[in-house]
Protein backbone atom coordinates (compact mmCIF):
# COMPACT_ATOMS: atom_id res chain seq x y z
CA UNK A 1 0.00 0.00 0.00
CA UNK A 2 1.24 3.39 -0.50
CA UNK A 3 2.00 6.47 1.70
CA UNK A 4 -1.39 7.68 0.23
CA UNK A 5 -3.17 4.85 0.70
CA UNK A 6 -2.14 4.29 4.12
CA UNK A 7 -2.77 7.95 4.85
CA UNK A 8 -5.99 7.66 3.37
CA UNK A 9 -7.09 4.86 5.31
CA UNK A 10 -6.67 6.61 9.20
CA UNK A 11 -9.31 9.46 7.39
CA UNK A 12 -12.77 9.08 7.80
CA UNK A 13 -14.29 7.45 3.81
CA UNK A 14 -16.94 9.84 2.52
CA UNK A 15 -18.91 9.96 -0.51
CA UNK A 16 -16.28 12.23 -2.26
CA UNK A 17 -13.09 9.96 -0.97
CA UNK A 18 -15.15 6.65 -2.76
CA UNK A 19 -15.68 9.22 -5.94
CA UNK A 20 -11.70 9.72 -6.19
CA UNK A 21 -10.94 6.42 -5.34
CA UNK A 22 -12.21 5.95 -9.12
CA UNK A 23 -10.40 8.58 -10.37
CA UNK A 24 -7.06 7.42 -9.13
CA UNK A 25 -7.67 3.90 -10.11
CA UNK A 26 -7.66 2.86 -6.67
CA UNK A 27 -10.19 -0.41 -5.79
CA UNK A 28 -13.03 0.49 -3.61
CA UNK A 29 -13.56 -2.40 -1.03
CA UNK A 30 -17.58 -3.18 0.48
CA UNK A 31 -18.52 -5.96 2.89
CA UNK A 32 -22.01 -6.46 4.02
CA UNK A 33 -22.61 -5.77 8.09
CA UNK A 34 -25.75 -5.75 10.19
CA UNK A 35 -24.36 -5.42 14.14
CA UNK A 36 -21.98 -4.20 15.59
CA UNK A 37 -19.44 -6.88 16.35
CA UNK A 38 -19.29 -7.42 12.46
CA UNK A 39 -19.19 -3.72 11.71
CA UNK A 40 -16.09 -2.79 14.13
CA UNK A 41 -14.19 -5.72 12.66
CA UNK A 42 -14.58 -4.87 9.14
CA UNK A 43 -13.50 -1.02 9.89
CA UNK A 44 -10.33 -2.44 11.83
CA UNK A 45 -9.62 -4.03 8.99
CA UNK A 46 -9.83 -1.13 6.64
CA UNK A 47 -12.55 -1.64 4.80
CA UNK A 48 -14.10 1.22 2.40
CA UNK A 49 -17.20 1.13 2.58
CA UNK A 50 -20.02 -0.59 5.01
CA UNK A 51 -23.19 -1.62 3.54
CA UNK A 52 -26.33 -2.47 5.87
CA UNK A 53 -28.06 -4.67 2.94
CA UNK A 54 -31.66 -5.26 2.80
CA UNK A 55 -29.90 -8.67 2.33
CA UNK A 56 -30.29 -9.10 6.11
CA UNK A 57 -33.76 -10.29 5.17
CA UNK A 58 -31.90 -13.58 4.04
CA UNK A 59 -29.16 -13.40 6.18
CA UNK A 60 -30.50 -12.63 9.52
CA UNK A 61 -34.22 -12.92 9.60
CA UNK A 62 -34.49 -16.21 7.19
CA UNK A 63 -36.83 -14.72 4.69
CA UNK A 64 -36.63 -16.77 1.14
CA UNK A 65 -36.06 -12.77 -0.47
CA UNK A 66 -35.51 -8.94 0.71
CA UNK A 67 -39.22 -8.00 0.07
CA UNK A 68 -40.68 -8.47 3.95
CA UNK A 69 -37.50 -6.08 4.96
CA UNK A 70 -38.99 -2.56 6.75
CA UNK A 71 -37.77 0.64 7.11
CA UNK A 72 -37.44 0.29 10.58
CA UNK A 73 -35.70 -2.87 10.30
CA UNK A 74 -32.94 -1.08 8.50
CA UNK A 75 -32.48 1.85 10.93
CA UNK A 76 -32.68 -0.96 13.75
CA UNK A 77 -29.46 -3.13 12.16
CA UNK A 78 -27.91 0.20 10.90
CA UNK A 79 -28.06 1.81 14.11
CA UNK A 80 -26.23 -1.05 15.79
CA UNK A 81 -23.51 -1.15 13.03
CA UNK A 82 -23.02 2.76 13.59
CA UNK A 83 -21.60 2.20 16.83
CA UNK A 84 -18.87 0.10 15.57
CA UNK A 85 -17.69 2.07 12.80
CA UNK A 86 -14.95 4.92 12.93
CA UNK A 87 -13.73 5.40 9.75
CA UNK A 88 -15.48 3.33 6.69
CA UNK A 89 -18.50 5.02 4.97
CA UNK A 90 -21.84 3.26 5.91
CA UNK A 91 -24.44 2.70 3.07
CA UNK A 92 -28.08 2.03 3.94
CA UNK A 93 -30.55 -0.29 1.58
CA UNK A 94 -33.88 1.43 1.18
CA UNK A 95 -36.38 -1.62 1.55
CA UNK A 96 -38.66 -2.23 -1.09
CA UNK A 97 -41.67 -0.12 -1.14
CA UNK A 98 -39.98 2.65 0.85
CA UNK A 99 -39.13 4.79 -2.48
CA UNK A 100 -40.53 3.50 -5.42
CA UNK A 101 -44.29 4.97 -4.42
CA UNK A 102 -43.45 8.66 -4.60
CA UNK A 103 -40.75 11.41 -4.26
CA UNK A 104 -42.24 12.66 -0.89
CA UNK A 105 -42.17 8.80 0.29
CA UNK A 106 -38.62 8.70 -0.67
CA UNK A 107 -37.23 11.87 1.27
CA UNK A 108 -39.37 11.18 3.83
CA UNK A 109 -38.28 7.41 4.45
CA UNK A 110 -34.47 8.17 3.08
CA UNK A 111 -33.95 11.23 5.36
CA UNK A 112 -35.55 9.15 8.48
CA UNK A 113 -32.31 6.93 7.71
CA UNK A 114 -30.07 9.64 7.49
CA UNK A 115 -31.15 11.59 10.55
CA UNK A 116 -32.00 8.80 12.80
CA UNK A 117 -28.73 6.61 11.97
CA UNK A 118 -26.35 9.11 10.92
CA UNK A 119 -24.92 7.18 7.98
CA UNK A 120 -23.27 8.16 4.35
CA UNK A 121 -25.35 7.48 2.11
CA UNK A 122 -28.57 5.12 1.17
CA UNK A 123 -28.96 2.30 -1.58
CA UNK A 124 -31.84 2.71 -4.34
CA UNK A 125 -32.47 -0.22 -6.43
CA UNK A 126 -33.45 0.49 -10.54
CA UNK A 127 -32.60 2.48 -13.46
CA UNK A 128 -34.51 5.60 -15.32
CA UNK A 129 -37.90 5.26 -13.72
CA UNK A 130 -36.54 6.10 -10.27
CA UNK A 131 -33.86 8.90 -11.75
CA UNK A 132 -36.08 11.77 -10.54
CA UNK A 133 -36.22 10.49 -7.00
CA UNK A 134 -32.48 10.53 -7.24
CA UNK A 135 -32.22 13.82 -8.10
CA UNK A 136 -34.53 15.01 -5.90
CA UNK A 137 -32.71 13.29 -2.86
CA UNK A 138 -29.17 14.31 -4.23
CA UNK A 139 -30.48 18.00 -4.05
CA UNK A 140 -31.42 17.84 -0.44
CA UNK A 141 -28.66 16.50 0.77
CA UNK A 142 -28.97 12.80 0.65
CA UNK A 143 -26.34 11.46 -1.08
CA UNK A 144 -27.18 7.87 -3.66
CA UNK A 145 -26.12 4.95 -4.48
CA UNK A 146 -27.53 2.88 -7.51
CA UNK A 147 -28.15 -1.01 -8.27
CA UNK A 148 -28.39 -1.82 -12.10
CA UNK A 149 -28.82 -5.73 -13.23
CA UNK A 150 -29.94 -7.98 -11.18
CA UNK A 151 -32.26 -6.03 -8.57
CA UNK A 152 -33.39 -8.77 -6.04
CA UNK A 153 -35.98 -6.67 -4.73
CA UNK A 154 -37.45 -6.81 -8.25
CA UNK A 155 -37.50 -10.39 -8.05
CA UNK A 156 -40.55 -11.27 -8.50
CA UNK A 157 -41.28 -8.89 -12.49
CA UNK A 158 -37.80 -11.20 -13.34
CA UNK A 159 -38.95 -14.91 -11.60
CA UNK A 160 -35.05 -15.92 -11.83
CA UNK A 161 -31.80 -15.20 -9.62
CA UNK A 162 -29.91 -15.39 -13.36
CA UNK A 163 -27.88 -13.43 -15.03
CA UNK A 164 -29.08 -9.82 -16.20
CA UNK A 165 -28.67 -8.42 -19.53
CA UNK A 166 -27.28 -11.31 -21.47
CA UNK A 167 -29.71 -10.01 -24.62
CA UNK A 168 -28.14 -6.68 -26.68
CA UNK A 169 -31.85 -5.07 -25.70
CA UNK A 170 -31.55 -5.35 -22.06
CA UNK A 171 -27.79 -4.37 -22.20
CA UNK A 172 -28.02 -1.56 -24.07
CA UNK A 173 -31.13 -0.04 -21.56
CA UNK A 174 -28.80 -1.50 -18.31
CA UNK A 175 -26.17 1.35 -20.23
CA UNK A 176 -28.55 3.88 -20.97
CA UNK A 177 -29.95 3.72 -17.15
CA UNK A 178 -26.55 3.51 -15.66
CA UNK A 179 -25.71 7.18 -17.57
CA UNK A 180 -29.21 8.15 -16.70
CA UNK A 181 -28.67 7.46 -12.67
CA UNK A 182 -25.22 9.12 -12.89
CA UNK A 183 -26.29 12.40 -14.78
CA UNK A 184 -29.09 12.25 -11.77
CA UNK A 185 -26.12 12.32 -9.09
CA UNK A 186 -25.48 8.72 -7.99
CA UNK A 187 -21.99 9.19 -5.85
CA UNK A 188 -21.80 5.31 -7.15
CA UNK A 189 -23.73 2.22 -8.57
CA UNK A 190 -23.28 -1.38 -7.86
CA UNK A 191 -23.79 -3.80 -10.47
CA UNK A 192 -25.41 -7.38 -9.62
CA UNK A 193 -24.76 -10.41 -12.14
CA UNK A 194 -24.23 -9.14 -15.06
CA UNK A 195 -21.74 -10.06 -18.09
CA UNK A 196 -18.30 -8.59 -17.47
CA UNK A 197 -18.04 -7.07 -20.86
CA UNK A 198 -20.82 -5.20 -20.01
CA UNK A 199 -19.78 -4.07 -16.91
CA UNK A 200 -16.50 -2.90 -18.04
CA UNK A 201 -18.67 -0.36 -20.98
CA UNK A 202 -20.72 0.89 -17.63
CA UNK A 203 -17.83 1.64 -16.07
CA UNK A 204 -15.84 3.36 -18.74
CA UNK A 205 -19.54 4.80 -19.67
CA UNK A 206 -19.63 6.87 -16.36
CA UNK A 207 -18.01 9.09 -13.99
CA UNK A 208 -19.18 7.63 -10.89
CA UNK A 209 -17.24 4.35 -9.52
CA UNK A 210 -19.29 0.77 -10.30
CA UNK A 211 -19.26 -1.48 -7.54
CA UNK A 212 -19.38 -4.98 -9.24
CA UNK A 213 -20.65 -8.23 -7.54
CA UNK A 214 -21.32 -11.29 -9.97
CA UNK A 215 -20.01 -8.96 -12.51
CA UNK A 216 -16.43 -9.47 -13.45
CA UNK A 217 -13.34 -7.95 -12.73
CA UNK A 218 -13.71 -4.54 -14.49
CA UNK A 219 -15.51 -2.15 -12.48
CA UNK A 220 -13.90 -0.20 -9.77
CA UNK A 221 -14.90 -1.91 -6.53
CA UNK A 222 -16.46 -5.71 -5.21
CA UNK A 223 -19.03 -6.21 -2.88
CA UNK A 224 -19.81 -9.36 -1.45
CA UNK A 225 -22.25 -10.55 1.53
CA UNK A 226 -20.16 -10.87 4.42
CA UNK A 227 -21.72 -14.10 5.82
CA UNK A 228 -21.15 -15.70 2.41
CA UNK A 229 -17.48 -14.58 1.62
CA UNK A 230 -16.46 -15.91 5.23
CA UNK A 231 -18.52 -19.38 3.99
CA UNK A 232 -21.58 -18.77 6.95
CA UNK A 233 -23.87 -19.36 4.76
CA UNK A 234 -22.91 -22.61 3.48
CA UNK A 235 -26.06 -23.92 0.86
CA UNK A 236 -25.44 -20.85 -0.86
CA UNK A 237 -22.68 -20.96 -3.25
CA UNK A 238 -22.81 -19.03 -6.87
CA UNK A 239 -19.79 -18.72 -9.03
CA UNK A 240 -18.96 -14.89 -7.93
CA UNK A 241 -18.64 -15.71 -4.17
CA UNK A 242 -15.07 -16.49 -3.28
CA UNK A 243 -15.02 -17.95 0.34
CA UNK A 244 -11.94 -16.20 1.99
CA UNK A 245 -12.73 -19.10 4.67
CA UNK A 246 -15.31 -21.59 5.84
CA UNK A 247 -16.53 -20.15 9.75
CA UNK A 248 -19.56 -22.53 9.88
CA UNK A 249 -18.37 -25.47 10.13
CA UNK A 250 -15.81 -24.04 12.70
CA UNK A 251 -18.33 -22.65 14.49
CA UNK A 252 -20.04 -26.06 14.82
CA UNK A 253 -16.74 -27.48 16.24
CA UNK A 254 -17.00 -24.72 19.01
CA UNK A 255 -20.76 -25.53 19.38
CA UNK A 256 -19.97 -29.01 19.98
CA UNK A 257 -16.75 -28.89 22.13
CA UNK A 258 -18.78 -26.23 24.61
CA UNK A 259 -21.59 -29.20 24.86
CA UNK A 260 -19.36 -32.11 25.21
CA UNK A 261 -17.63 -29.93 28.24
CA UNK A 262 -20.41 -28.74 29.67
CA UNK A 263 -22.45 -32.56 29.87
CA UNK A 264 -18.85 -34.18 30.69
CA UNK A 265 -18.56 -32.16 33.59
CA UNK A 266 -15.64 -29.84 32.63
CA UNK A 267 -16.66 -26.64 31.68
CA UNK A 268 -16.59 -24.47 33.92
CA UNK A 269 -13.41 -25.87 35.66
CA UNK A 270 -11.83 -24.20 38.84
CA UNK A 271 -9.86 -21.48 37.54
CA UNK A 272 -12.88 -20.79 35.38
CA UNK A 273 -14.92 -20.37 38.71
CA UNK A 274 -15.11 -17.52 40.82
Amino acid sequence: MSSAQSEQRSRVVTTRSVMNMKRRGEKITVLTAYDFLMARLLDQADIDVILVGDSLGNVVQGHATTLPVTVDDMIYHAKAVRRGVEKALIVVDMPFMSYQTSVDDAIRNCGRVMKEVGVGAVKLEGGAHIAEIVRHLVRIGIPVMGHLGLTPQAINKFGTYEVRAVEEAEAEELLSDARVLAEAGVFSMVLEKIPAALAKRVTESVAVPTIGIGAGPHCDGQVLVVYDMLGVTEEFRPRFVRRYGEIAEEMRVAFRQYISDVKGGDFPRKEESY
